[in-house]
Formats: structure tokens, sequence, C-alpha cells
């Protein structure tokens, strides 16, 4: 019923400004209607409260050009970029990084994880990345990105996109042998072992247990680091939906515009 009712209150918005822009007024009037956009979805309470959130118009002599994505922090590119090397939804890196670190770059976690990102130095080390380099944003965005293409490689099995991104999550966040522990416990017990909730997640807690990180099949000891991994994973999917549904809102509103008048383009 709220998307109903948001989707009426931006037509409505749409059909009163168009009817009244002339060429002259054309920008300041497509800016104000994008903030109105943004504010009525509930996107501008959300983001990053420093970062620029006015909407990047701008016109020459023959059309006026509005942006084809919400903006979300200083790094939208970098994460777009991302997307498209692991073939995940843009919004999914965002959230990754909206959870991480607010979009903070400077960020530092007491484990030593740290940029936007909250990459382990010791996993940039590896990508061959110097120590001057790992709060570099954009640096930190490309480890992330190498690091989950890792992970989304060796989950591959796991035929169920949505599955396996829940894996990955987990992994990025716990380590890859502590979440396959995990798996190798719901298969001896008679779970399944590509399902995550309700089932390896279950094994993930059961790990801090000595009876059963000491079993056989686990390979990587004792893991307490339970709850804040199935936690990050919940709150991932809760951004990832909360900013997948502000795009496609927004997506949905500036095509209305353009398909209002001929002279309005997305860029």
């Amino acid at each position: 019923m709220f998307c109903k009712v948001i989707k009426t209150a931006q037509k409505s918005l749409f059909f009163l400004i168009l009817s009244s822009m002339k060429r002259k007024n054309t920008y300041l009037l497509l800016s104000s209607l994008l903030l109105i956009i943004l504010t009525v979805t509930g996107y501008i309470t959300f983001v990053n409260k420093s970062y620029k959130q006015e909407p990047d118009v701008y016109e020459d002599d023959t059309y006026t050009y509005i942006p084809k994505y919400i903006q979300l922090s200083e790094y939208d590119d970098d994460f777009r970029e991302a997307s498209e090397a692991l073939g995940y939804d843009w919004t999914l890196v965002a959230a990754i990084a909206y959870t991480e670190s607010r979009f903070d770059s400077t960020a530092i976690s007491e484990a030593g994880a740290c940029g936007v990102m909250q990459v382990m130095p010791n996993t940039m080390r590896g990508f061959d990345i110097p120590d001057s380099m790992h709060m570099d944003s954009k640096t930190n965005i490309m480890a992330a990105t190498e690091l989950l293409k890792a992970l989304d490689k060796r989950f591959r099995y796991i035929r169920n996109k949505e599955e396996r991104i829940n894996f990955v999550l987990a992994s990025y966040n716990a380590g890859y042998g502590h979440i396959q522990d995990a798996m190798q416990l719901a298969k001896k017990h008679g779970k399944n072992r590509f399902i995550w909730n309700n089932s390896v997640d279950s094994f993930l807690i059961l790990k801090s247990k000595p009876e059963f990180y000491n079993d056989s099949v686990c390979r990587n000891g004792k893991f307490a680091g339970w709850k804040e991994t199935l936690s990050f994973v919940k709150k991932v999917h809760s951004n990832w939906n909360r900013f997948s549904t502000l795009q496609e809102s927004y997506t949905d509103s500036i095509n209305t515009i353009v398909a209002n008048d001929s002279t309005i383009r997305i860029r």
C-alpha cells in the first residue's frame, strides 16, 4: 500500500511540474523534482549524511540530462565497475560497503580491517597491494572485488545464485574455512549444506562448541564470531533490498519524466 501511495504521489508531482515546465527553467525544475522524489522515497534520510546528495542535472543547448542512477556515495562508479566484474547488482556491492563502513574510507576495525570495504591487510597483500595503498578507496574496492570474485568462484557449485550470495557474504565476514566447516557439519547431520538460513548458519553457531569444532570434519577450529557473521549477512540483505528498491523507484520516476518531455535525456 505504501509503495502505491509513493507512486501516486510521484506521478502527481511529475505532471504538476511538467505541465508548467518551460525550457528556460528546466534545470531548476528537474533538480527540485528529483530532490522531491528522493525525499519521498526515503532515500535522502538513509544515505551517508556527509555526501552531497543533490541530483546531478545538467543541460546543453539541446537537452537536459538527468542521472541514470541514484547517488549513494562518492564511490558509486567504483561499485558499478566492481559489479560488472562480479556479475552482481551494483547496489549489492554498495550494500556491502555501507554495512561494513557506512561508506567511510578511513574506517579501521579492531581486527585491523580497513577502508570502505573493510578488507584485511593480509588479504590485500595477497593481491600484491602495498600497505601504502590499503586505505585508497578505489584500491580497497578493487581488492574487495577480487576477494568476492574468488569466493563466488569457490561456491560456484551452489547453483542458486541467491543462496550462493549468502555463502559469499558469510565467507567475506568469517572466512572461507569456517563456512566450509559449517557446511560439512550440516551435511554430516543430515541438513542441506547448500542452504544458508536455518541450515548452515545453525552449524556456524554450533562451531563455537568443542563437541562440534573438534569434529573430524572441521579443519579450522573454534569460531566464536558467529553473531557478527549472521548479523552481517542479514544487514547486507536489508541494505541491498532498500538500495535496490530505491533504484527501481528512481528509474520508474525518471522514465516518466522522459516520456513526458522530449528535451530530457537520461545519461
